[in-house]
């Protein structure tokens, strides 16, 4: 077994392997309530925990379905179209929805489900992104958008109540799935009540950097909450591959690499955030994009050596720590300038609200659940990551300029709840205050 590979000597989060349904009844007797327990193969936690996940990811989806429907009114103002269009939103997706749900049960019976629904969430969660930046001169996009959406749900609601199924056997099952059904009226609620409420606090924050560099912020925190658990844990059996180490029969048993990566992490935040600064205000002078391509350029420079240093771990222990070193020092460029894409893009009335949102997405899809993931998985997947994040600084270069100049220029209401100061035309001077 590769290296790479021994993270994931967990049973996997959706395991195909427990696919029975338990023991059948032996000599007419019932089988205990131990075995019952026990049919799938997986513990009692990593079950319940794979159904709680299910059942938020089903809420999320419900609430998807109808906060549409919560904001219809506004979409007809926005597109300029009558009622006959507006229904068009729906029926788009329930036919999309309707004739690939047979094509991803057909895929669910005979390939990894695991991965599968995987990618149809991601695929609808970008999805449904793109279609809240659609413009208003292109109705025909947001039918398409909508329409794809369907694909990712399919995919989704086809396999997670099988999964179920495997996990639970009998009375318990019926109980897991109630639960998770309960998504259906719940998440219906909730989408009208998102719809109608969320948008209007939210319509002077939710702009387009504000959201793509949150999301790339996402990425950075991801492989550094990775990493940062994972990554002594990594470099020890690294070193047990190589003989350098025995393997672990006592306490104690990644001190030295602890200390190492420790050691490492401080030297490369300081030259990350150091040389991120220098290079972004040398930029600046040629671009006003400098920013998020700094930012992009620091996550797409670790990723390389990320896989590289999971690659040579089984060959070179030194290469391994610099490759670290060097993936780490390029991950570090990215946090005093998220931090300076945040308050210059965002109007001054909601800076605050903004940095509560961002700390909120960031840790709630970046780092709380990476670790988990790492472990299922692979170290691996902090590369691919990283190239996403990469791929979002990339876009929110695109509106970078457009963003900033209506945040300077942003002239508060008489019920605002602080004062602005105001700049006038020739001397306007810059809002942010950081790192400027």
């Amino acid at each position: 077994m590769s290296l790479s590979e021994q993270a994931s000597d967990a049973v996997p989060f959706f395991s195909d392997e427990s696919e029975a349904e338990g023991p059948e009844e032996q000599g007419g007797g019932a089988p205990r309530p131990q075995e019952e327990e026990e049919a799938s193969g997986v513990s009692k936690v990593r079950a319940l925990l794979t159904v709680l996940v299910l059942c938020y990811i089903n809420l999320l989806n419900y609430m998807d379905r109808f906060t549409v429907a919560g904001v219809l009114p506004d979409i007809e103002h926005f597109f300029g179209i009558n009622d006959e269009k507006s229904g068009l939103l729906q029926t788009v997706f329930i036919c999309s929805y309707m004739f690939l749900a047979p094509v991803f049960g057909y895929l669910g019976d005979r390939y990894n489900r695991k991965y599968i629904m995987s990618v149809g969430i991601l695929f609808w969660s970008l999805v449904t992104l793109a279609s809240s930046y659609t413009p208003k001169e292109h109705f025909w996009a947001l039918l398409l958008t909508r329409g794809l959406v369907g694909v990712g749900e399919a995919s989704y609601s086809t396999i997670a109540p099988t999964i179920i199924a495997d996990l639970y056997v009998k009375g318990k099952r019926t109980n897991m799935l109630s639960i998770f059904y309960f998504a259906i009226p719940v998440g219906s609620g909730l989408g009208y009540i998102v719809g109608s409420q969320v948008t209007p606090g939210l319509g002077l924050l939710l702009s387009k950097n504000f959201v793509l560099s949150t999301l790339g912020f996402t990425a950075v925190a991801f492989v550094t909450g990775s990493l940062a658990l994972w990554a002594p844990t990594f470099l020890f059996r690294a070193a047990v591959v190589n003989g350098e180490r025995p393997p672990c029969v006592e306490g104690n048993c990644a001190s030295t690499e602890s200390l190492i990566f420790g050691t490492i992490t401080v030297v490369t935040g300081v030259l990350g955030v150091s040389s991120g600064v220098m290079i972004s205000r040398k930029l600046r002078t040629r671009t006003a994009r400098a920013d998020p391509l700094v930012c992009a350029a620091g996550l797409l420079l670790s990723a390389p050596f990320l896989y590289l240093a999971i690659v040579f771990a089984q060959s070179s222990t030194v290469a391994t720590y610099i490759f670290i070193f060097l993936g780490e020092t390029f991950l570090s460029m990215n946090w005093a300038i998220v931090a300076d894409i945040l308050l210059y893009v965002v109007v001054p009335t909601r800076r605050a609200t903004a940095e509560a949102l961002q700390i909120v997405f960031s840790h709630l899809l970046g780092d709380a659940g990476s670790p988990y993931l790492i472990g299922v998985l692979s170290l691996l997947l902090c590369s691919f990551i990283a190239v996403i994040g990469g791929g979002f600084f990339l876009l929110t270069a695109l509106f970078i300029e457009h963003d900033r100049n209506r945040a300077e220029n942003y002239v508060p209401t008489d019920d605002e709840p602080i004062v602005v100061p105001k700049s006038g035309r020739s001397t306007r001077v810059p809002v942010s205050s950081v790192l400027i």
